[in-house]
């Protein structure tokens, strides 16, 4: 049975209330840490419940695993762009930031040369190296200042300077989190000294291997947004973090898809914050940990459910290439299969420059192999000057549907 947060315990029975807390926290399974929270020792329960969402997040990430072992190169390429924007897009969207797929889009496509004083192009860069292998450095309050510079100093910078870091690392005035109404809701850790130590501590537990990996990244993500050592971009921070650590360990998409599933949970991830803030949960950081597995579980079963359908589908229409019209010609039946991998793993399609790529051919070449496919079946973008090509699926559909 799932452990009642004793915040809401003790308004239902003080003494049931006290020998709880005593009982969770002297128990030889508990997790104590070297930081309070809220003027108490926090610590965390190690549950039935967390462990049975970490086997179901490694069960999980084995199936995905072995899906995309199966799918071709170019269409987990052409996926990770189409999750990378999403993540970006829901991630600022859960701070009240508004962004377009289509500004992200833009940004993706040539990021070597894209003006750092530019919205989100800090942001875009980092998610980007996730499918990289890059590794990024976790062990002091520095480390987790280079991430934030890289992410956000040069648009601060160019756009509201006063809201950059001005103390040695972190911020060195107060930060307050609002809810909607305008109320505040939880006061960041000051002064900096006070932050910087409380980070380092916060880093050393997320080293600790005596603690399972993912209940580590579930903590350190509510301590994080405890502590908000900056005066803004904290939760994407954060995000970035927990999709940077949750990437090394399971499939790397799941990087890209973690804001996705917190965003359908927002209610449920600013509930357990609450929670554990409060002072009448003494210390207890249980709630969050379960909430944010149970996320992170969710999240998995989610990509898994897009994957597989989308490998159901690609097999479908696969093995409808040899009847579309003029597939006859071995060029011809592989670009319809190019095309309808397009279709369902890209964000706007295949270019033309990919397509002269792929056949090892000239544009010329390209474009004469083009006009072999019937244009109500041949979808056109035209992104930057650039024309993308993609199938219509639905048409394929109603073709095989008479």
């Amino acid at each position: 049975m799932k452990k009642m947060p004793l915040k809401k315990l003790f308004h239902i029975d003080r003494e049931a209330y006290k020998s709880e807390y005593e009982k969770r926290f002297n128990d030889d399974d508990t997790v104590h840490l070297d930081i309070e929270i809220s003027g108490n020792a926090a610590f965390l329960c190690q549950t039935k419940e967390m462990f049975g969402s970490i086997i179901s997040i490694e069960r999980t990430n084995t199936k995905i695993v072995n899906m995309c072992s199966v799918l071709p190169e170019k269409a987990l390429i052409q996926y990770r762009t189409r999750c990378l924007t999403d993540e970006i897009v829901l991630t600022n969207n859960i701070e009240g930031v508004h962004s377009t797929r289509k500004e992200i889009n833009e940004i993706l496509s040539d990021l070597s040369t894209k003006d750092r004083k530019k919205r989100f192009v800090g942001l875009v860069k980092k998610y980007a190296t996730l499918s990289q292998n890059e590794e990024i450095p976790l062990r002091t309050g520095r480390d987790i200042r280079k991430i934030y510079d890289d992410i956000f100093y040069d648009e601060i910078n160019a756009t509201d300077p006063s809201n950059l870091p001005d103390g040695t690392i972190f911020r060195k005035n107060d930060v307050n989190v609002y809810s909607p109404t305008q109320k505040v809701i939880h006061t960041g850790v000051h002064p900096e000294s006070e932050i910087i130590s409380i980070m380092d501590k916060s880093l050393n537990f997320l080293a600790n291997a005596d603690c399972d990996i993912l209940i580590r990244i579930a903590v350190f993500h509510y301590l994080f947004g405890y502590i908000h050592p900056f005066y803004d971009g904290n939760g994407r921070t954060d995000r970035f973090i927990s999709s940077y650590l949750l990437s090394k360990e399971l499939n790397s998409l799941i990087g890209y898809h973690i804001s996705y599933t917190i965003k359908e949970n927002i209610n449920k991830y600013y509930n357990a914050f609450d929670t554990c803030n409060h002072p009448l949960n003494k210390g207890d950081l249980t709630p969050f940990a379960e909430m944010f597995l149970n996320l992170v579980d969710i999240s998995m079963k989610q990509l898994y459910d897009e994957i597989k359908n989308k490998l159901d589908k690609f097999n479908f229409y696969g093995d409808l290439c040899p009847k579309l019209p003029n597939a006859d010609h071995k060029d011809i039946e592989r670009l319809y299969y190019v095309l309808i991998q397009a279709a369902l793993f890209s964000e706007n399609g295949i270019s033309q420059k990919e397509l002269e790529s792929f056949f090892n051919v000239s544009y010329s070449s390209v474009r004469n192999k083009l006009s072999s496919i019937p244009a109500d079946l041949l979808i056109k973008n035209t992104r930057e000057r650039h024309a993308y090509y993609m199938l219509d699926l639905d048409k394929v559909d109603i073709m095989f549907s008479k």
